[in-house]
């Protein structure tokens, strides 16, 4: 099978490259977008990651080339117009859960550069500043901890928490038997901001959690509380969350995703000016941590994404059903 990779970086080569005694893979390192769908021409399928512009305009012009597959480098599928791929008879499938461990330890991560300002040490340190003023933090032992969705990352972020002593409250559709064994009590939403010291996103990006944390949910939570977000970037309201650092509510923010993160992460932009005023505040805030949507990026996950895309065009090509479609 004949395979365009859009979004191609060197470390999707590395990995890739063992499919190819398998598959024809066409790397491409433009992102797919109505502009750029006629790259794939002659592709039997397109594989995807996560800031690929996979709207109906899109897939029309990979299906005008002759595409008929998709295959997704990632969980998610916000980005995919899956109506309009269902109504060009396209295939879709995904890599539903590479490694869990590698974005809940970056959460982890998040939490302790935070509370323990380790961002702000290390620059101190290398220009020998010793001085401990300002960098004042706290013991997660104890903390309440607010876990927003309990699928497999929810769950493993919740096993490393429990090893520091934390309370851990939980929010989800539907409870995990996993999470219960681990001590995680099941609370409404509006529990868990009012009483969480620390809040962490690990839910999909759909309509009803568009904009999650908004205006009226920082309102509710704890002066000073944590937010981190390793999910998707449109569950925060970027404005509403600079409003919540100014006046001090929200104490520490820690982002690995960005609600217009796709003109700006995967991309060197050290010598641009980023025209993004609204991320640009959000970099000016001494309790902020933004990294750009790297918490997957890991060995094991990037081996795991290559197994399972691998599976996933071998489906594609015999026909065979495969519990990872989407389509």
């Amino acid at each position: 099978m004949k395979v365009a990779v859009f979004s191609t970086k060197s470390y999707d080569r590395q990995f890739l490259s063992k499919l190819e005694n398998r598959h024809e893979m066409q790397y491409l390192e433009p992102r797919l977008d109505p502009m750029t769908a006629s790259l794939a021409s002659g592709c039997d399928a397109a594989c995807l990651f996560v800031n690929d512009v996979a709207d109906r305009k899109a897939l029309e012009g990979l299906a005008a080339v002759g595409v008929k597959n998709l295959a997704l480098r990632s969980a998610g599928f916000n980005n995919i117009d899956l109506e309009a791929a269902k109504d060009l008879g396209m295939r879709v499938a995904r890599v539903p859960g590479y490694s869990p461990y590698a974005v809940a330890e970056h959460a982890v991560a998040l939490m302790l550069a935070l509370d323990r300002r380790i961002h702000r040490a290390y620059a101190r340190v290398r220009e020998g500043n010793f001085s401990l003023e300002g960098l004042l933090g706290f013991d997660l032992r104890l903390r309440t901890v607010g876990i927003v969705g309990t699928g497999k990352i929810g769950h493993a972020v919740a096993t490393i928490l429990r090893g520091f002593g934390c309370r851990l409250l939980a929010y989800d559709v539907h409870q995990n038997p996993d999470c219960l064994s681990l001590g995680v009590e099941y609370v409404d939403l509006d529990r868990l901001f009012s009483e969480s010291d620390v809040i962490t996103l690990h839910c999909p990006l759909t309509p009803e959690t568009y904009h999650l944390i908004d205006e009226t949910a920082i309102a509710t939570m704890k002066p000073g509380v944590m937010i981190i977000n390793t999910s998707r970037g449109a569950l925060v309201d970027t404005p509403a969350a600079i409003e919540g650092l100014k006046n001090r509510h929200i104490g520490h923010l820690g982002l690995d995703v960005y609600e217009e993160e796709g003109d700006l992460f995967f991309e060197d932009q050290s010598d641009r000016v980023i025209t993004d005023d609204v991320f640009s505040r959000l970099l000016t805030f001494p309790n902020v941590i933004v990294t750009g949507h790297q918490a997957f990026f890991t060995q094991n996950a990037l081996s795991e994404i290559a197994r399972v895309t691998g599976e996933n065009l071998d489906a594609f090509e015999s026909g065979a059903a495969s519990d990872n479609d989407l389509i």
